[in-house]
């Protein structure tokens, strides 16, 4: 991988910790986009990735969100729908990896970093606030923010969240199911890759499936039915759950990193 504002450290169990360096605040222009959409496709197709961590190299800001320079600045005809779907599918895609995913947020993670962060699995957070702030500039959250706000914290709480632009800290963020855990701002990063490591350890087949199921339970029901046994045949394509099964008999943790083949 070629990545400009971004470096990865693989750790044990194949926990890739990935830092943003974007600065001065980590916005999300075309360079983040494209390193994003990298590490995507390379943990997509890397076996040795079971978990990953994102983490800012800024102490202030986790990400700040869209450009708005770049984007008060634009001159001719600019297709706004296109410049959202280009991001909502990239974040799509983020929320969809085969491999768990944990936001290590210790700064603001507003508007567009906001929308980063509720694509990932999980959510670690300790200092700064958290927000769809997008209401207060004119505009509305465009990256999948409106709808994966909603389904985290009901239509009502949503609703209050963004039509008032409120940034939370992490107790309140947690209070409401915003973000995973709260924790000091001392233990984020170990906190988030403490609980990236038992991920790693886990089978991860399986929990790419059941993030699959998880997400095809938007559609119809027989058409998450559909979906979910498809998905549970598929589980012993990645020979995870002969080493569950015999580790269950024998009475030993499994050892789902040695045997899974795919």
């Amino acid at each position: 991988m070629n990545l400009e504002t971004m470096t990865v450290e693989l750790l044990a169990y194949g926990v890739q910790v990935v830092t943003i360096s974007n600065p001065p605040a980590n916005t999300l222009n075309l360079a983040i986009q494209h390193d994003l959409l990298q590490l995507i496709d390379e943990a997509n197709h890397n076996p040795a990735i079971r978990a990953i961590v994102f983490k800012s190299a800024n102490p202030k800001i986790f990400i700040a969100g869209a450009d708005l320079g770049q984007m008060s600045n634009s001159t001719g005809e600019v297709d706004y729908e296109e410049g959202a779907k280009q991001l909502q599918d990239i974040f799509n895609a983020l929320e969809a990896v085969r491999v768990p995913t944990i936001a290590a947020i210790n700064g603001h993670a507003l508007g567009g970093g906001c929308e980063f962060v509720l694509a990932c699995d999980f959510r670690i957070m300790g200092n700064g606030t958290i927000g769809l702030t997008e209401s207060s500039l004119g505009l509305l959250p465009a990256a999948g923010g409106t709808q994966r706000m909603t389904k985290l914290v009901g239509g009502a709480k949503a609703r209050e969240l963004m039509f008032l632009s409120q940034r939370l800290k992490a107790e309140e963020a947690a209070a409401i199911g915003l973000v995973t855990k709260a924790v000091v701002p001392e233990e984020v990063e170990t906190e988030a890759i403490a609980l990236a490591t038992t991920l790693a350890q886990g089978a991860v087949g399986a929990l790419g499936l059941i993030k699959e199921c998880i997400l095809a339970a938007e559609l119809p029901l027989e058409q998450g039915l559909k979906v979910e046994r498809e998905a549970f045949a598929k589980t012993f394509a990645t020979g995870e759950p002969t080493e569950g099964m015999r580790a269950f008999f024998e009475k030993r943790p499994p050892n789902f990193i040695k045997q899974v083949t795919t």
